[in-house]
Formats: C-alpha cells, structure tokens, sequence
C-alpha cells in the first residue's frame, strides 16, 4: 500500500487543525469507530518553494566558480596508491564549505574490482557522519588478492594546468576508458560534491534506481537518487536508493577483427554487421541525497554529502557485473518455497469475514491461491502491533489462519514505519507499544532531544532510530509477541522512505488533538471517489465511462471552487518566490541545502521525516535518509527470525538500499491501472535484478485508479511471469480480484497453469542467485551480449536463461511485435510453449506474433531441460505431484538443465541430507541425469518425458532407462515432439533417487 493520494485536497486553511467527523471510508460498514478529531490541514505538508538546479538559470556553475584539486604525494605500492589532493586556488564555497585538504586512495582490491576513494583530510568526531558512511550500516569491501599487475582495470591520473587533478579508469586488454573525468574539475564541499565524467555519444546504462523509466536510462535524464513516499511518478525518485549503473559499449568487428565503437542511435544500427561487446559497473557508496545527471557526452554526479567512494566491476559481462557487485552488498536471501505461489490483497478487506470470502471465493472458481494479505484495515486505529478488537480480534484471526495453515495457505499483514504516539492525557488513548518504544530511547529525537513527532495513517507518530541497538531489541519483542497473538507468515513493510505527511515534528505539544486525519481526503471520501479507469475504457464501456467522465468533472469543480476561495484570500500575487540558500561557513543547511535537487517533492522535508531530525548517537536525518528503508527490513528479518527460529522469514518492502535483497523483495509501489504500467513493470523488475533483489511483483492490474477487464487479464497473466505475483488495489476502487471477470479466471488459470509447472525452474534460478549471483528475470540483451538492436529492449524478458515471454503491453491489441533473439541468425531455436511446435524463422528479427485475450506468449529457447511439476491449488500441493521433464534441444541437438531440491522453508538448509541437485543432460537420443545430495523429499514419481524438435519419429517406441525397457513412446509428426509416457513406476517411483540414463 500506499502513497498517500492526493487527489483532492480540500483543507487549505493555515490554522493547526480543523475539526473531522467523518471516518475512514474503510471503516464504514465496521462496528467499530476511528473518530479523528482533527483533519490535519494540507499546508501542514507544504514547505519551502524550491527550484532544482538543474531547472535553475541563475544557479552557479561549480565548473566555472571553483578551482578543482593538484595531487602530491603519490604513494604507491602493488596494491594501488595514496596520495594527497589540495584545493589548487580560492575556495569557491558555491553550495558548501571547500574542502581544502583530501585523500585520495586507490586499491585493486580483486582482479575484477577497483576501488576509488576520495575524503576529506581532516575529520572530527563531530562531523564524521558528514563525510563517512559507517560499514555498520553499508558494508565495504576490503583489499583481497587484487594487484595492479595482474588487475583487469588501471587507474591512472594527472594535473592539469586549467583543470587540476583528473583520472581515468581503463580496461587493460583493450585500452577503453571506462570513466574519465579528466578535463573536468573535482568539487569537494561539506554540502556538495561534483564529479564530472565523458562519454561517448548514444552510451547505454542501466540501472540507477528507483525510477518508472524505460531500462536504458538515455542521455537526457536526470537521475535523482532520494527515498521518497510518491505514487510512482516517471523519470521521477521514488521509494529506493540504488547509486549503481552498469554499462555495456558495443563493439562493430571489422576486418581483421578489428573493432570499432558503437556510437550511432540504436535504430541506425546496420543490422547485417557483426559485433561485441564489453560491460563493467560502477557502485558509488554513498547514502546521501544524489543526482546522476546523464547529458549527451557527459555523466555528472552530484551529492549532498559524504565522500567520493568508487567501487568499478570489471565484467567484462553483465553476468560478470552482476556477480561482482553482488559480492560487496550481499547475494539475494533464499526464498520459502510458498513466496513463488499467488498473494491477494486490497485496502478495503474491512474484517475477517471479507477476508476469508475472498479466499473462499477463489477456491470456489478454482483459481490457486497461496496468501491472502491485509492492508492498514486491520490495525486498530491504523497502529502497528495492534489489531482492531473487533472488525480483526485474535481469537477470530488465529482460527482462521489456522484454516489458511491447514490448507497450506498463508497470511502476510502489512507493518507501517511509524509508531502511534498517544495523548498523554487520555488514559483511553494508551498505547503501551509507543511506551515500550519510548522508555527504550527508541525514536528519533528533534535537535533539542525531544521527540520528533511526525504525522502518518494513525495520526501524529514517532520514528524508530534504527541506529540504536535499543530500537532494534524493541522492534524484535514487539513483532515476536505480537506474533504469539497471530501466527502470520511474513511481513509486508511500508511508508519506510520515511514518509510522514507533514513537514517537520508538527506533533509537538499537539498529542491532546490525537489521533487526527491526514491533510488529505482517503481514496472514497467525499471530493476523493476514483473515476479513473485504463485506457480504452470509453471504448470497451462507453456507458459506464460516460457516466464516470460526468462525475469525475463535478467532483473536480467542486474541489476546484474549494481551491480558489482559499487562494484567493491568501494572496494577489502571479509571481513565484523560491527560497535560495547560502553556505554559512563551517556549518550545514541541512533542511534547505544551498544545492537544490530534483526532488519529487521539492522540499526535502515534504512527506518525509525532516532532514534535521537527530539519532541518539547525533547523526541527523539528513546523512542517513536512504537508509531507513533498508535498516527497517534488516530490524524485521531479525525479528521474523527471532519468532520463528530456522525459518526463512518472508518480507516485501517498499524502501530499499544497496544490499537490501539480502533480507527482503520489493514490490513496485502505487502504480496507477494503465497499460503504461504494465509495460514500466517489466523495465522496474529487469533493474531490481541488477540491484541484487530479484523477488520483486507489481501490484498486478494496478493500483490507483479502477481497473477493467481487458487489462486486469492482460496484466495477469504478464505478472504469472513475474517472481513475486500479487494483485493489490486501491481502497474504494472496483474489486479487481482474478475470479470478479470470467475471462480474468480463465486467463489467469492458464498463465498460472504455465508459472506452476516452472516453480521447481523458478526456485532452483533463485538458488543460484542466492549461492552465484545470477539474475533471474533477465533483460534480452544480457543472454545476447552481442547485439545491439537489443540494448534497450524491455517489452519481452527472460525468465533465466530459458524462458522468454512476450506479452500485449497496449489497449485493443491482439497481436505483438517480438523478437527471438538468434532465431534468424540460425544460432537460437524457440519452441512454443503450449504446443510444443518449433517456431518458425521469420524473415525480419521482429515479427508479428498472434495474442488475443487471453493469451501470452511464451516459449522455451532451444538448448534447455525442464523439470516441472503440475498446477495445484497452492504450492504445498504441487510439490507433491508427479514430474515430468521437458528437453527442447537447441541448434546442435544438445541440451542441458538443473534442478534444486530442498524442504523449502529451512534457513540454513545444510548437510547431505537437506538439499539435493540435478543435473540433466542431453544429446544423441539420450538424456542423463545426475543428483547429488540426500534430500529425502519430494521422492514422486516421474510421469512422463518430452522431446521437442524431433525432425523424424524413432525407428523404435522402445525407452529404456538404465538398460530396462519402460514406458512408451508416440510421435507427433506435426508438432515434431516425442512423448514418452507410462513412467510412473520407473525407477523404483522416485525419479531423483538417483543416477540415471534414459535412452
């Protein structure tokens, strides 16, 4: 859930408060009441009128105003280098204090990694958080094995007479600069840092999170990299922090193998040339506010603090990359077995009894159904750790999750960031999980050392100071008894940007006027009903859009006459006034730093904890922002362990840092029910798959805004494909559940269908990612390295190296355009996935691919082996179905697969007995398998084999494995498949007991 939604915000007034007596909408039909007593006004979320730099045409230019750096010095050793760097003129102070004095250090720390750092010289005790990152918080890397003999990478550098100290990072065997910002100048302030770096026209990076944005960033964005709580805005920052790009150059072979460098627009490409490639990646430790502004032939980077602390990937693949970086924040944590199954939720499931309907609902039409989930609704007025005594009672709850356990379903809640903060004075107000907190100095304070009081869902809030111990310890006994009351299977983390929804501690000496309502109207209140619908509405339901178009203009005129009385009294004025700052030497703006960003919300205060909010330790809000999110995940993983021992705990959070996929997944935040977002979520989940956090979904048909039928079966059965697959909407929309149209029911079963069958496929990607680092959605142009034409595809994926699914991402449409990659070129081969057939080479690269509602396309790439299982009505009952293998042998007749094998649920799944792998393998009319390992589970049988492409039916229908004759075989001529059938008592019933050969 949820951004708060500011469709209609009608409270304008300058006073404190105004009164409330209306209720929640999701409260409506309850027995129980959540009376606010005050509306919190809109302009307690308003803040400074700020301009970003970069919009700014008064706004100094730092390569102009400052001088830039002279190294001296240079110390160096078979490891790298220091050397000492000084301001080479006057201090410039353009948007801080210079720095005068730097060191700079260099370390090859790993053949394939090179580290760059560049700090200040002199640090106190009181400033050291301006300028550090504490490991504590972000690990760090240290010198392995690397030496600059034998490093993939060199770092070299010089001073120059108009621009001072520059360096550059290139690639040894091939002599391309990888990142240069020679010619350009260093600036180092206590407020801002500015690293400017060349590139070559057309470049291709990836990555740079969180944005909606196509996957290839482009020359002309600006990359804002600041936790912020907004629904899913483009180009725009949004809920992650993830200060990682990876690049990939391409390479025309010319004759005599030379090489030139691709530097034209990817639609100018010749198609018929040949080419390489090279990747690396760059990771800039840094927690800080930050932009990344990519122009035409530059790449600056811009911080609000910190340090310079480079870390370069030498790939020189994206798998490469990827491993790389993995191994400095953390490989992917190992999923429960149950998490890959299908999750329901809303905001508006307004008890128990509408909650276990929904799940009822869906086993009445069949559909399968893993986890139901609650939104805020089942909070006691909106507060953590609490359930409403009677819409959601315990007694209640524990004996419906024990018919959800019973079945082999599951229960996920959501847990908001911030902690109620009751009246003082109204002993019927107590809260004694706010006291818990509070007697433990588990809150972040105000300058002063009071409590910073915000203002979230239940009214005015504190904030866990996740730097202290003592918050850690009181999140873990609260979330640990509270699970003794509900025995629920994960936790859905939320608002951990961290949001707050007005500027500064607004609830100081206000707790008498708790709980309030939040400065805007809830989705369903009065002004605030959602008329919104997808694209194509009006075609597909002219009537009903009519009608809504009719009401959505009425409510607007009304908030619009709203709107304009209040402005009216508040000023003549046409002009706009922006606040601009100036350094103070030797000190720090922190609420309004002289350098504005592009922030979402402007002010940095805006819906967010203020910068200037203080942890027990003296560090501000304002050096750590970006971590909050990501400590919030770290503080539940413990707890979730702490209540149930040697379980994987199952998380989904909103706010993630470098390093957060080893605890949780992430969901994609508020999307709105548009085709266009449909589309953005592929290009979200490839990048997530870069930042080491594959478990990530969208919330499926959307979320804001009322979805239709066209999309809701499209986005289905796209998301069936997706990791973490969850359909979630809005409070007040229409219900958009997979059973409420009967084409959604049949389409999604056959999605789900194909998803269940690739379970045991899709577990054993997220083994490997847990142990290598693999990805496991995939970008196309990361399995074909070496074509172009690829570089900025993201309408298909990968699912691993096997699956490729390309989905209807429009309104209306009944076909795709797609592509299959080395189809054409004779080095692929495609099966479709439902009939088994070849696929046929297509005369152009993209071609024209049938998709009428109701079906996606998907097809298996030639070269694999599959293990599958069949589709049950959860995942605990598909595990226990017969196997059955799919070859689909690539251009050379050869295949190969893997497959891993444990309980599903265990932590730390050690010894011989808690795991098993497969290895399979084909070739010449034989297929080979390998097991290792004793994991007992899972002993079935094996149902059947499949051959694909076979050109020609076999002199014999004789199978034999392991020498005895079984089975039996039929050949379809027109699909070109072999059936292989009648196993079921092959191999003693249990097909990975062990070795064996099929021939």
């Amino acid at each position: 859930m949820k951004t708060a939604v500011l469709l209609s915000s009608l409270f304008l007034a300058p006073c404190l408060a105004v009164p409330q007596t209306s209720t929640a909408a999701s409260r409506a039909s309850s027995t129980t009441s959540f009376t606010a007593q005050f509306t919190v006004p809109a302009s307690a979320d308003e803040g400074a009128t700020l301009l970003p730099n970069v919009y700014d045409p008064t706004a100094a230019d730092a390569q102009t105003e400052c001088p830039g750096y002279n190294a001296s010095g240079v110390k160096t050793s078979s490891t790298g280098l220091t050397a000492h760097l000084t301001l080479s003129g006057p201090a410039c102070n353009v948007y801080g204090t210079d720095i005068h004095d730097l060191d700079l250090t260099v370390e090859y720390q790993t053949d394939a990694r090179l580290h760059i750092n560049i700090r200040p010289s002199h640090v106190t005790a009181q400033n050291q958080s301006w300028y550090f990152l504490s490991t504590d918080y972000v690990p760090a890397p240290s010198q392995e094995s690397g030496k600059m003999t034998t490093s993939d990478l060199t770092f070299s550098w010089a001073n120059t007479a108009r621009t001072g100290f520059g360096f550059n990072v290139t690639r040894n065997n091939t002599g391309d600069v990888l990142f240069s910002t020679t010619g350009t100048k260093l600036v180092f302030e206590n407020q801002f840092i500015e690293l400017v770096t060349h590139q070559e026209e057309n470049y291709n990076l990836y990555g740079l999170g969180e944005v909606i944005h196509g996957l290839r960033l482009g020359n002309n964005l600006t990359r804002t990299i600041y936790a912020a709580d907004a629904g899913d805005p483009i180009d725009l920052n949004i809920y992650g922090s993830h200060p990682f790009y990876l690049q990939t150059k391409y390479f025309e072979v010319g004759n005599g193998s030379s090489t030139t460098l691709v530097t034209e627009q990817l639609d100018t490409i010749n198609a018929t040339a040949n080419y390489t490639s090279s990747t690396h990646g760059l990771y800039f430790r840094n927690a800080h506010g930050m932009e990344v502004l990519m122009r035409a032939t530059n790449v600056t980077w811009r911080t609000l603090g910190g340090n310079i602390d480079l870390y370069f990937f030498s790939g020189p693949t994206q798998p490469d990359v990827t491993h790389q970086y993995l191994n400095v924040i953390g490989k992917p944590v190992l999923q429960n077995y149950w998490g890959f199954g299908f999750h329901q939720c809303r905001w508006g499931y307004e008890n128990w009894t509408v909650t276990e309907a929904v799940v009822n609902n869906y086993a009445k039409f069949e559909i399968p159904l893993e986890t139901i989930w609650n939104d805020i609704d089942y909070m006691f007025q909106y507060r953590d750790f609490d359930n409403d005594p009677v819409r959601f009672n315990y007694s209640d709850g524990k004996a419906f999750l024990q018919r959800l356990h019973d079945r082999g379903q599951h229960y996920v809640p959501i847990i908001d960031s911030a902690i109620y903060a009751p009246d003082p004075n109204n002993a019927s107000d107590a809260y004694s999980i706010f006291n818990d907190g509070n007697d433990t100095n588990s809150y972040l304070l105000n300058p002063d050392g009071s409590l910073y009081i915000g203002e979230v869902w239940p009214g005015y809030t504190v904030f866990p100071d996740w730097l202290t111990s003592s918050a850690n310890t009181w999140w873990k006994n609260q979330m640990v008894a509270w699970i003794q009351k509900l025995p629920i299977d994960g936790a859905w983390i939320d608002m951990s940007e961290v949001s707050s929804f007005c500027v500064g501690s607004c609830g100081s000496g206000n707790l008498s006027l708790n709980p309030v309502h939040p400065p805007f109207g809830l989705p369903g209140e009065p002004g605030n009903v959602i008329y919104d619908y997808p694209e194509g509405f009006n075609l597909t339901n002219a009537t009903q859009a009519a009608s809504a178009v009719s009401a959505s203009q009425s409510q607007a005129a009304a908030s619009s006459t709203t709107v304009s009385s209040a402005s009216s009294s508040s000023s003549s004025s046409t002009s706009t006034s922006y606040l601009r700052t100036t350094p103070t030497p030797g000190a720090r703006n922190v609420n309004h730093p002289p350098y504005v960003i592009n922030h979402v919300q402007g002010d940095l205060a805006v819906h967010a904890v203020s910068p200037n909010a203080t942890h027990h330790n003296g560090i501000m809000e304002y050096d750590v922002h970006n971590l909050f999110g990501h400590q919030i995940l770290q503080a539940t993983y413990a707890a979730l362990l702490a209540a149930k021992p040697g379980k994987r705990p199952f998380i989904i959070g909103r706010s993630t840092f470098a390093g957060s996929g080893t605890v949780a997944g992430h969901w994609g935040g508020d999307n709105e029910s548009k085709f266009y977002y449909m589309y953005f979520s592929i290009p979200q989940a490839l990048s997530f798959s870069l930042f080491g956090i594959p478990m990530f979904g969208v919330d499926t048909c959307g979320f804001n805004g009322n979805s239709d039928e066209e999309l809701c079966n499209r986005w289905m059965q796209l998301s069936a494909f997706f990791p973490f697959y969850r359909n979630h909407n809005v409070l007040s929309a229409n219900s958009q559940e997979a059973y409420v149209w009967s084409s959604v029911i049949e389409a999604t079963k056959t999605a789900m269908d194909v998803r269940f069958q690739l379970l045991p496929y899709l577990y054993t990607l997220f083994y490997n990612a847990h142990t290598r680092g693999d990805t496991v959605m995939r970008a196309l142009a990361w399995e074909f390295p070496n074509d172009p034409a690829l570089a900025a595809a993201d309408r298909q994926f990968f699912l691993g190296p096997s699956i490729l699914v390309t989905p209807v991402l429009t309104q209306g449409s009944t076909t795709v355009s797609g592509v299959f990659p080395g189809l054409v070129e004779g080095t692929d081969v495609y099966y479709d996935w439902y009939n088994k057939t070849p696929v046929s080479v297509p005369s152009t690269k993209n071609t024209t691919i049938d998709a009428p509602l109701g079906h996606i396309p998907v097809y298996i790439r030639g070269g694999a082996i599959l293990a599958t299982q069949q589709m049950a009505m959860t995942t605990q009952q598909a595990r226990n179905t017969s196997w059955s293998i799919i070859v689909a042998p690539g251009v050379d007749g050869t295949a190969t697969g893997e497959l891993y094998l444990d309980d599903g649920e265990s932590l730390t799944p050690t010894g011989n007995n808690a795991t098993k792998l497969v290895s399979m393998t084909a070739a010449m009319g034989s297929l080979n398998v390998t097991v290792s390992g004793g994991y007992a589970g899972l002993g079935l049988p094996l149902a059947n084999i499949t051959i694909l492409g076979v050109q020609r039916a076999p002199p014999s229908n004789v199978v034999k494995i392991n020498g005895e004759t079984v089975g039996n075989s039929t050949y379809d001529a027109s699909s070109k498949t072999l059936f292989i059938g009648g196993l079921q008592s092959a191999l003693g019933g249990k097909v990975w007991g062990g070795n064996w050969s099929l021939s």
